[in-house]
């Protein structure tokens, strides 16, 4: 009798997932994305039961509007999870404005990652060791829902990796509360608007969900088979479950021109004018060496707002740029000070070892060791050499090389890249910066030379002006976190 309590009462969470994936219902749902009053995109997420697995596929395009024209994103991922809902492997493949990113994850005893990164024609490989189970963001709506967590009050902490961004990151994921939500599930083509409409209804019951932790903020609902029925990404993009025709037909067939030119207006929905923040006086960063900026609308613990050039002191942030005359390092190229040797070696997306990275570099340098010289050297040859477009997808120090154009993005990675090959300790920074009355959100790397020192090959700055406000240290998985500061964050300069 014993035994048979413990077997039914004290079950691991693994035993209980793996009897619930029994009953996973194999299909697909569609999704209608939205921003502001236009429909962005659509995607759509399709579970399959195989025998002792089961694979998740989702879909995602969306066309954001800026500066009058339309940029395409899209992506595709497939993860294969065994019965209990333990990551197996991941493949994602994204595409943006014809940048093409994949990477490959496979997990081997639960206990090791082993990551393959496809940019363009360039492959890295490494291998992580994890110290308990990750899930991927797609799979987590699932993995509560057959997990037993779908109560309100319920809390539930796992580890997250976001093969996009190349990261592990912690979240806690709270049920708020419940609801009956209507969604389209059938609809007909309407001759008069040349459109889909929707003639069937559905209703059903779902959880509001909040993610909070190291990750951006997310408020999504969820129905009971684990899949999401509307949820509301901190950028304002609206994500419906509806029909397949309202969700792919209507956007394939949508009037695009009109679209792109709406976004030429910065009220019309331009997600640059959308999330950049005024500023309450006018500026002219250039001739200003200090700047002190008072935050709120947002907790501002886990941002990089302090050290070097910054410093926070309650709520209000103070910058002073770095005088010409402080600039001077105590050491000469390469650095050999073990505490920065994390700063000079390569990581994913920044092949500070690829050959022809370190020939470029070395024909800039042209010999010289002094790290602040060979900085600014970086900096100008940067700007020169590097067309300044937007470009929505994931950067790649060599495919910039390659290339030569890129936002702010492309000129940080390619920096880092060029001044690690020289040995030159560099690091991504983002935040915001100043420009012609706005704050916009923006990357910039920065440099060692007996402190961190921002530069903006951007811009052409070294330094960089004191109107840079850095929020985050570090690569892609810790500028996704300035997402939660979106429409939320307000400032005023003092």
């Amino acid at each position: 009798m014993g035994w048979l309590i413990k077997r039914e009462y004290f079950r691991s969470t693994g035993a209980r997932l793996a009897e619930a994936a029994l009953a996973v219902p194999p299909g697909a749902v569609f999704y209608r994305l939205q921003l502001g009053a236009q429909q962005a995109g659509y995607a759509s997420t399709t579970v399959d039961t195989l025998g002792d697995s089961i694979s998740v596929e989702d879909v995602l395009v969306v066309d954001v509007p800026a500066l009058g024209k339309l940029y395409r994103t899209s992506g595709r991922s497939l993860a294969i999870v065994d019965r209990a809902l333990r990551l197996r492997s991941v493949v994602t493949t994204v595409d943006a404005a014809g940048h093409r990113f994949d990477a490959r994850a496979t997990v081997s005893e639960d206990s090791v990652l082993h990551l393959t990164i496809i940019s363009a024609a360039d492959s890295q490989r490494s291998s992580v060791k994890l110290t308990r189970p990750i899930v991927p963001p797609s799979l987590l709506p699932l993995r509560l829902a057959f997990g037993g967590e779908l109560r309100i009050g319920k809390s539930y902490s796992t580890r997250l990796f976001d093969p996009l961004t190349l990261a592990e990151r912690d979240v806690t994921v709270q049920v708020t509360a419940e609801s009956s939500l209507i969604v389209a599930d059938s609809a007909d083509y309407d001759s008069t608007t040349m459109a889909w409409v929707p003639v069937h209804f559905d209703t059903l019951r779902a959880f509001r969900l909040g993610v909070t932790g190291d990750a951006p903020g997310l408020e999504a609902w969820i129905d009971g088979q684990g899949h999401i029925v509307r949820a509301q990404s901190p950028l304002g993009l609206t994500m419906e479950r509806t029909a397949f025709e309202l969700a792919y037909e209507n956007f394939r067939h949508r009037d695009t021109a009109r679209v792109a030119a709406a976004s030429a207006a910065p009220a019309q929905g331009d997600i640059i004018a959308a999330t950049a923040i005024a500023s309450n006086v006018q500026l002219m960063p250039e001739q200003r060496t200090t700047l002190r900026v008072r935050f709120s609308g947002v907790p501002l613990a886990g941002f990089d707002l302090g050290a070097g050039r910054q410093a926070l002191v309650g709520d209000t942030l103070t910058v002073r740029r770095e005088s010409v005359t402080t600039l001077t390092a105590e050491y000469r190229l390469p650095a050999s000070d073990t505490a920065l040797q994390r700063f000079v070696r390569p990581e994913p997306l920044i092949q500070s070892t690829d050959p022809r990275v370190v020939a470029q570099a070395r024909r800039i340098a042209a010999g010289e060791r002094d790290p602040r010289k060979v900085a600014e050297l970086l900096v100008h040859w940067v700007f020169q050499n590097l067309k300044a477009e937007i470009s929505p997808g994931v950067p790649s120090a060599v495919a910039v090389l390659n290339s030569r154009r890129g936002d702010c993005n492309e000129h940080t990675v390619l920096y880092v890249a060029l001044a690690r090959a020289l040995g030159l300790p560099a690091r991504t920074a983002a935040g915001l910066v100043y420009l012609r009355g706005r704050f916009y959100y923006h990357a910039w790397p920065e440099v060692y030379l007996g402190d961190w020192v921002a530069v903006d090959p951007t811009f052409d700055q070294f330094p960089a002006d004191a109107a840079h406000l850095r929020f985050a240290i570090g690569g892609l998985a810790r500028q996704v976190e300035l997402i939660r500061l979106i429409g939320s964050l307000k400032l005023e300069v003092l």
